[in-house]
């Protein structure tokens, strides 16, 4: 199936500092441009690691007069002292799907984006893959008619009947196998935009995959 990439969504006018970057100044630029973090790179703009408002906050913490630490371990200290490393990051021809999943296991907020030897091109916030979910809902269910039934099962465009209302897809009619519902569904579920899938599709037998659409259930593919 069809995917947005990263790159379609990811911003290239990217605010970043480099390991000797004060404390101080990182503060003042995640103020200025009201972000939350922001890569760390090295001479030849490679990412090695970001820096976040909670990164601050935590050396601000243990620089404080209470906890016996020297002036050097708060607001005097540079990014690469306080950065979290390695970075996390993701390429611009990976799926946006796939840079939300691994955003949410790592916990971050956003992602910078890097080229094939790890220099920086981009990031991608939650903010950006947000927009996944904007998708109108009329082209979900053209995409669903064109792409899933007519392209990827070879079914007519009426084959079953496509309901979108706020990304939620509901599906209905009969089909010849139980096995077709099931990658109809699937195939459904994987396109960007959709939040859920509702079948109300029935069939009178299962039957085997249709080798036409065999490995399709195996990934989706990418498009730009």
């Amino acid at each position: 199936m069809k995917h947005i990439k990263v790159g379609d969504l990811m911003t290239d006018d990217v605010v970043s500092v480099v390991s000797l970057t004060s404390f101080k100044e990182v503060a003042k630029l995640l103020a200025q441009h009201d972000i939350s973090g922001l890569p760390v790179l090295d001479d030849e703009d490679r990412v090695v690691g970001v820096v976040s408002e909670s990164d601050l906050l935590s050396r601000q913490a243990a620089g404080h007069p209470d906890a016996g630490a020297t002036a050097s371990s708060g607001a005097e200290c540079t990014a690469a002292e306080i950065m979290s490393t390695p970075a996390v990051t993701v390429h611009a021809v990976e799926s946006a799907p796939g840079a939300a999943r691994l955003m949410t296991r790592s916990g971050v907020e956003r992602l910078p984006v890097v080229d094939d030897e790890d220099r920086l091109v981009g990031i991608v916030t939650r903010r950006d893959l947000l927009r996944l979910f904007l998708r109108p809902d009329a082209e979900i269910r053209r995409r669903i008619i064109q792409d899933v039934l007519v392209s990827a099962m070879g079914l007519g465009p009426d084959a079953v009947t496509v309901h979108v209302i706020d990304g939620v897809v509901t599906l209905e009619g009969r089909l010849e196998s139980r096995s077709q519902i099931a990658i109809l569904a699937y195939l459904a579920e994987q396109l960007d935009g959709v939040v859920a899938v509702v079948s109300h599709v029935t069939a009178p037998v299962d039957g085997p995959v249709p080798a036409s659409i065999q490995g399709v259930t195996h990934g989706p593919s990418t498009e730009r």
